[in-house]
């Protein structure tokens, strides 16, 4: 579990399914992957984010916005469970429900988890991708301080090949010099 000013990242619970998969039908918030999620694919994937964070002790925290809202999204590590020229690696991500989205929600989520992977789990790299369409994200990636390096772009594998939403952009963030 992790505090910022306004947010709880904190482990899945079973009252988090139901806001979660609602999020995944949501055309808004899939926008920019392959398409929406059924309930037992959302479900799925919340028990996959709950089980590498008791295993690893990181992973994709469940978000809570206290006092307003018990669930708003995700954000968190990952390990990027594909080959590419930039794996291994540990990716940061984030996913919020519409009506959270624009409020700097992301980026101090994103900042904790920043800090837990170089303060804690000594990661030397931290990386994020999405679709060069995605300008909300790389924002987010930009004000973090990640950099985002053309000739790193690659073609993501889990995306079919003639899909517009295959070609991504990937920033890196490099840990602190202490």
């Amino acid at each position: 579990m992790l505090r910022t000013d306004r947010l709880l990242l904190r482990r899945w619970r079973p009252d988090d399914l139901a806001p979660f998969a609602a999020m995944n039908a949501d055309p808004d918030v899939r926008r920019y992957f392959p398409g929406l999620l059924t309930r037992e694919q959302s479900d799925a994937s919340v028990a996959r984010f709950d089980a590498a964070l008791a295993r690893d002790g990181f992973g994709l925290f469940a978000l809570e916005l206290p006092g307003e809202a018990a669930f708003i999204g995700f954000t968190g590590l990952t390990r990027v469970t594909f080959d590419a020229h930039f794996t291994p690696a540990v990716e940061i991500g984030w996913r919020l429900a519409t009506a959270y989205q624009g409020r700097g929600l992301a980026t101090e989520a994103a900042r904790a988890c920043l800090d837990l992977a170089f303060n804690t789990l000594g990661l030397s790299e931290i990386v994020a991708f999405t679709v060069p369409g995605n300008a909300a994200s790389r924002r987010v990636m930009e004000r973090l301080g990640m950099a985002h390096d053309s000739r790193d772009d690659f073609d993501h594998p889990h995306v079919p090949p003639h899909d517009p939403l295959r070609h991504h952009w990937l920033y890196r963030l490099k840990a602190p010099l202490s």
